[in-house]
């Protein structure tokens, strides 16, 4: 009987004694939406010098970022600006969202759509686009900027 009792003892002392262990995973928030997924897949390439035609980290231009971004995500779009102005549905301004397309006339000679950059955010009336620029390379600009401002044509929505 003494037997019995001293391994229920143990036994109840190795259970007590156990404890739960929660492992605490450190996690990235992970993009949600299709229209989040494109987003976080143009900002990957922020940095990138700017190459005419290009479409990898090596060298991009502004349709090209803005093509492979949606690509990323089955989504076809055409693959220089102008074409892409076609697609989708034209929107006010003061409706832009995250995700949507804004079409530029930068060049003076030319009075035709040759820039193109996608939405990341749009808080308090501030619209900020990622594009490439031949200078710069891809970088976030802000539509308040006044050379922006000027050359802006039109935003379109493809999703």
């Amino acid at each position: 009987m003494r037997k019995w009792y001293f391994l229920i003892l143990l036994t109840s002392l190795g259970l007590a004694s156990c404890s739960s262990t929660k492992t605490v995973r450190k996690t990235t928030k992970q993009p949600s939406t299709k229209i989040d997924k494109i987003v976080s897949n143009a900002l990957k390439y922020k940095g990138v010098k700017y190459r005419f035609g290009g479409t990898t980290k090596r060298g991009m231009d502004c349709s090209g970022i803005v093509y492979v971004s949606y690509l990323q995500e089955n989504v076809q779009l055409p693959r220089i600006s102008r074409d892409m102005a076609k697609r989708g549905g034209e929107i006010p301004l003061k409706k832009a969202k995250k995700g949507d397309l804004l079409f530029f006339k930068t060049s003076k000679s030319r009075r035709r759509i040759n820039h193109v950059g996608l939405i990341v955010s749009v808080a308090k009336n501030q619209i900020r686009f990622i594009h490439s620029t031949t200078s710069r390379g891809v970088i976030v600009s802000s539509l308040s900027q006044k050379y922006w401002k000027d050359a802006f044509v039109k935003v379109k929505r493809i999703l």
